[in-house]
């Protein structure tokens, strides 16, 4: 089996869309112990090569994207590859290799974009959502949104202020105090 073939069936298959958004111990110690290695080359260059085929491509943006925030969950370096990520992820779509994807899977390709402190990336988030998701994007549209409104009302995610050693405002304590994200999640659904 090729590596970015052993990525796709674990994510895809051996973890699957029931525990993609589920914080885990049990789940980041195995992406640590299975990838960590991997991921740790991804963010060196290596696979570059993969981002030339849709499934490939994928897998090289769950390294790069979702491992990650499972091997460093709640550390900078869950951050790190982020700008990486957001690269291929761009010249994947590109390409067109999101297209080639199907739902839901397609998302990963947008949540380097999802992820970015940028207003920019977040609104065409939505819109990849909204217009590439016909069939899946009803149930990320309100995760894409509310990380969209948290971009444009702090031009930051005040729930990486801590990772990142960010002073934290008063008004996105106050916000986090209120439930944060979650509770902006829960009000779109």
């Amino acid at each position: 089996m090729a590596e970015s073939d052993t990525v796709l069936d674990f994510w895809l298959t051996t973890v699957g869309a029931a525990r993609w958004y589920k914080a885990d111990p049990a789940l980041d110690a195995e992406v640590a112990a299975r990838f960590e290695g991997m991921v740790a080359e991804a963010r060196r260059g290596a696979f570059s090569d993969w981002i030339l085929n849709p499934r490939s491509g994928l897998a090289l943006i769950l390294l790069l994207d979702q491992f990650p925030r499972h091997i460093w969950r709640d550390t900078a370096a869950a951050f790190e590859s982020d700008a990486r990520a957001m690269a291929k992820a761009k010249r994947a779509m590109s390409l067109g290799h999101d297209m080639k994807i199907a739902e839901p899977e397609r998302q990963f390709f947008y949540l380097p974009l999802m992820h970015s402190e940028s207003q920019a990336d977040q609104d065409r988030c939505v819109r990849l959502i909204l217009t590439r998701m016909p069939l899946t994007g009803a149930a990320n549209l309100p995760h894409a949104v509310a990380h969209r409104d948290v971009i444009r009302r702090f031009g930051r995610f005040p729930f990486r202020n801590a990772a990142l050693g960010r002073d934290t405002t008063e008004a996105e304590q106050a916000w986090l105090d209120a439930g944060g994200y979650r509770a902006a999640e829960l009000a779109l659904a």
